[in-house]
Order: C-alpha cells, then structure tokens, then sequence
C-alpha cells in the first residue's frame, strides 16, 4: 500500500487518469473532497480526485483545529446534529485519527454568580460524550474549579471579580491541513488518483474538462459518477445557493496572553450563546477566534478585516490580565463556511450538511463541518449508486508517519519535516510547505525567514 504523493505520482496519476474511465471523479481537496475519496477507494471504486490549487488550499485549513462536540448545537436544540457530532469526534479521537487529535481542557471563567445555565449545557454535552460511546480518559466528564486552580490553569486570567472557572474539554487537531493530507494520502494507499493543480473547466455528471495548471495543458476525466466537494465554490460548478460566512482567527504568542494547555472559552460581551476561544497550540502560539460575519465575494484567500481583528482583541481582554492590542499579533486568518441559503444570520444557519444531484447529474455535496467529514462522504458516495458495500471509514486508521526531528527550520518544523512534505506528503512547491504542510506561513516573519532554506531543500529534492 503506497500512501506517498510526490511530483512523480502526480504525473503517473495523470496520464493514468485521461486513459481510464474512473468510476467516481471527485472535484475538491479539501476535508470533505479527500474524504470521498477514501470512502470510495475503499469501498473498491476506482476513484480520481482533482484539485485546483494544493490539498487543503480552502477552508479547511482555516478552521479552529477543534474536534467539536456538538455542545453549540445541542443548545440550540438540534441533538440529531449534537449526537452525530459527537459521534465522529469519538471516532477520529479513539479510533481513525488519534495520532492527529489531542485532548484539549477550556476554561469558562466565571465571574460572581455567572455559569449556572453554562454549566447545565457542559453537563448536557457530557450526556453526549457518553451516548457517542467516547471513554472518560479520552474527554473528561466537565467540573467546576476553585478561583487559584482557574488561575493556575491560566495564569493570564484578571483575578479581578474571578471567583471560578468551568473545566471541560474537546478534542483538538494537531493541525487541519494535516488532516486533510492524511486523507488524502490514506486514499491513494486505497488506489484513488489524487491530482492537485488541476482546474475544472466544465463539469459534467460523466466526467469534466480540466486544465494543468502547471502546463497549461487541457485534457479530459471520464468517470461513471461525479461528486463536487469545493465547499464555498461549489454554485461555480453546481445550481448551490450558498451564504457564505466569515470566520477570523488571530495568532498571537501564548505567554503574552498568560496561556499554557488550557483553552479559554470566553462570552462575548452583549451576546447571548456567542462565544470567542483563545487555543494553545503546540508551538508556543495561539489562535484567538472566531467570527461569523456573512460575506459576498469568495477570494481563493480570504483576509481578515481590521473590524474582526478589533472585535477579537476587544472581547478576549474583557477577561485578561492586560488587554491585548493590535502590537500582540503575529498573524492572522480567515476561512468561509460554505453554509447553505435560508433565512436569518449567518451565526444562526444550520450546519447540517446535504446532498444534491443537478439535472446534468453532477453530486454536490455541501454545508456541514469539519468535525462531521467522514458522515458528508459517506452520504455522497451513497448518492452515486455505484456500490451495494458499505461505508467502511470508521475502521480505517489515517497515516500519518512523521520523520524524527533534525535541523530546526520554524517554531515546531525541522527540516525533516520539509524533505517529508515532498517525498510524501505532495508537497510541489514551497508556498505548499509554508501554508499546509507546516503552518509556518502564519506568521509572515517567520516565513520570511525559512522561505529560503524551504527552496534550498525542494531543489535537492
């Protein structure tokens, strides 16, 4: 089972796609497109997948790294989406992805009588933790801590009105680019084609037109079925009414906010069940988020507006020591959710997923979260008809062979890591390395910095 994806593979898969009629061609390199194809290639289909741009260039690399639970929807009454939630996070965390996900403690700060109802849906979500069959070691039942454990948990809390914390926890990724490559990688273990810089020009429910992006050549994939996972982009392809939402992050060093290995969950000031966290990560930094603000236009990289950068700051001091300014950030930025149309505030829209066939016969598959991924596949390769074997995902483990550490390039990479991400990961060029392989793009001093050792090594590769 080779599960390496390299320049050479991508060109082997290439001619061998434009030769064969696959049975199901997969449009999309995000979660969701590389989850298709795992399912399908597993399920014995032969599968292709094609991809504009890199693995994981959209939004899923710009999420919260977070596992989620499902706790927000359950407080919005929603349990068939809460329990399906929970669900696939107790399956990527004990079973298909445990060397990919990590168990992450949040802290809600409680300030004078503040938390009862919190608390209620903490417990709520435990009830959750349990029916999704997802042990007590991996996610703790939630408790209330006393004021010194809070402030020893996160030192950077104002003591000031502090009397408490909440203690829960969630599952957090090691990173969701990762993720997504693992996939993808995993796929092409199973026999599926993945081929990255290749732009659909038109689609078809037999097959699509597509350019290679890095020749400029147009060739043709002939395929029994086609599913459509570009997320935000998929009405380009598809009749998808979509209303796209904004969602911001911040990266900012861990100690300037006095956080170590908890998370804070903090209230927005003035909201109701609206929320920003503030996630360590492994390298020292953090991601402060998350907006959701609806947008009109769809760039292939969103940024982060200044209002968004002003809100996050504003809300997460409200709960700090010292208030974090504009100076405190080191990086920054955004994702669109491809949330489906319907009325209301984007904050508000559902976030279950769906399934649509377009009269030329083109599967769309849409909406949902990363969280729930693997259930968005399956459901896609079900609409096919392809095959009478079941969705077989939930038992297979992604790869994930990382290189023992050498010569340090970026806070958290070695240069290992860089030789891996073109021998195996697909990594073509060194914008693939600093923004998915490794994030060391985040933050634009540091990728000034390893930029060059990255060319170096993509050179001699």
């Amino acid at each position: 089972m080779n599960t390496s994806l390299n320049a050479a593979r991508r060109l082997q898969d290439l001619e061998a796609a434009q030769r064969e009629v696959a049975d199901l061609l997969v449009i999309g390199g995000g979660v969701t497109g590389a989850g298709v194809a795992l399912d399908a290639a597993s399920r014995g289909l032969r599968t292709v997948l094609l991809e504009a741009h890199d693995l994981a260039f959209g939004t899923s690399r710009w999420s919260s790294k977070l596992v989620h639970g499902g706790l927000r929807y359950l407080a919005k009454g929603d349990v068939r989406l809460a329990h399906e939630s929970a669900v696939e996070r107790g399956i990527l965390m004990t079973r298909t992805a445990p060397h990919l996900t990590r168990t992450l403690p949040m802290l809600f700060p409680l300030h004078a009588d503040a938390g009862r109802f919190v608390m209620s849906g903490f417990r709520a979500g435990n009830a959750l933790r349990i029916a999704a069959r997802t042990p007590s070691d991996v996610l703790p039942a939630p408790r209330r801590v006393q004021r010194h454990e809070a402030m020893a948990l996160v030192p950077g809390l104002d003591p000031a009105k502090l009397t408490g914390g909440l203690l829960s926890y969630d599952g957090q990724l090691v990173d969701d680019a990762r993720l997504v490559v693992a996939l993808a990688r995993t796929a092409a273990g199973q026999g599926a084609r993945i081929i990255t810089r290749a732009k659909v020009v038109t689609l078809q429910g037999d097959g699509a037109e597509v350019v290679d992006t890095l020749t400029g050549t147009t060739f043709t994939v002939k395929a029994r079925a086609v599913v459509n996972a570009t997320g935000v982009w998929a009405g380009t392809l598809a009749p998808v009414q979509l209303r796209p939402s904004r969602g911001s992050h911040l990266v900012i060093d861990a100690r300037s906010a006095g956080l170590t290995g908890t998370a804070l969950t903090i209230p927005v000031p003035g909201e109701r069940n609206r929320y920003a966290l503030l996630l360590p990560q492994a390298n020292g930094r953090a991601y402060l988020g998350l907006t959701d603000e609806p947008v009109d236009d769809i760039p292939d990289v969103p940024q982060v507006p200044q209002s968004d950068v002003d809100f996050l700051l504003t809300t997460a001091s409200h709960v700090l020591q010292r208030n974090l300014t504009r100076d405190d950030v080191i990086g920054s930025y955004a994702g669109l959710r491809p949330l489906i149309e319907s009325a209301g505030r984007t904050a508000d829209l559902s976030r279950h997923h769906a399934v649509l066939t377009a009269p030329n016969g083109v599967i769309t598959v849409v909406g949902g979260k990363l969280t729930t991924y693997r259930r968005m596949a399956a459901d896609a390769v079900d609409a096919t008809k392809l095959t009478q074997n079941p969705c077989r995902t939930k038992d297979i483990r992604l790869v994930d062979d990382r290189p023992a550490p050498t010569t340090p390039i970026a806070p958290g990479v070695t240069e290992a890591d860089i030789v891996h991400a073109i021998q195996h990961e697909g990594a073509l060029d060194a914008d693939d390395v600093l923004d998915r392989r490794t994030r060391i793009g985040l933050v634009p001093e540091d990728r000034e910095k390893a930029a060059p050792e990255i060319e170096k090594l993509l050179t001699n590769a």
